[in-house]
């Protein structure tokens, strides 16, 4: 773990982050070599990348030094999106479309990452966990017994992503119907939208009218000396 130092020639140098390199170092006493990779922003922020096997484990661990405050968990689908780019002109010629995938912070080795969010409310420190998810087996382990908040976003994740979790107590959909097929936040998922009209999927929208043309034109107000006599309760112009 780093501290404040200086170099041999006696230049300062920025101090290191030893609060979030002890929790690697802690996390890797746990786990052993299930610690694939790690980025650490010095008093920043910190990402841990995992095995899929040991996603249980790796939870138990983090749970156990501290980090008992669930924030979410969700998936990553890091392929290229095959329908283009949300901000593309639909108007223009279809560029091709670089399908290479490209993982983010501690990169990768599939499509898919479930991923997750801890923090540690007494030390006032979060990280974020990754792990790969293996295209012919999109499985990890349920959190759902180690956090409660993780039942509800383990069942939206199986739904829309469709990863699977170990030993949930129940996967059923939240959203869509029991027989939906297919997973609608996968990139490769056919919209209606994108098959209708090329992405985005402009929608026609009526132009409002112009109201300054629509009005009818207002009643001029009568003359003083042209206004209408007053009738009394008699029926006798006053």
């Amino acid at each position: 773990m780093s501290d404040d130092t200086q170099t041999p020639q006696g230049d300062a140098v920025l101090p290191g982050d030893g609060l979030r390199e002890g929790i690697i170092d802690t996390l890797r006493n746990d786990i052993g070599d299930a610690l694939i990779d790690t980025l650490l922003k010095p008093n920043d922020d910190l990402w841990v990348r995992v095995s899929a096997e040991s996603w249980l484990a790796t939870g138990q661990a983090l749970k156990a030094a501290g980090f008992t405050y669930f924030c979410f968990l969700s998936a990553i689908d890091w392929l290229p999106s095959p329908f283009g780019n949300s901000q593309d002109d639909p108007d223009d010629e279809p560029k091709k479309i670089d399908m290479t995938i490209k993982q983010g912070y501690t990169g990768g080795e599939t499509r898919m990452q479930v991923f997750a969010r801890l923090t540690d409310i007494d030390r006032h420190v979060g990280v974020t966990i990754k792990a790969d998810v293996a295209d012919d087996n999109q499985v990890v382990d349920s959190w759902s017994h180690l956090f409660a908040g993780a039942n509800w976003h383990e069942r939206e994740c199986h739904e829309m992503f469709g990863i699977g979790f170990n030993n949930h107590p129940d996967l059923r959909n939240m959203y869509l119907p029991g027989d939906f097929e297919g997973h609608p936040l996968k990139k490769d998922f056919p919209l209606l939208a994108r098959m209708v009209k090329p992405w985005p999927g402009i929608v026609d929208v009526e132009p409002m009218p112009d109201f300054e043309e629509a009005a009818p034109p207002a009643e001029e107000a009568a003359p003083a000396d042209e206004a209408p006599a007053v009738t009394n309760e008699a029926g006798v112009d006053s």
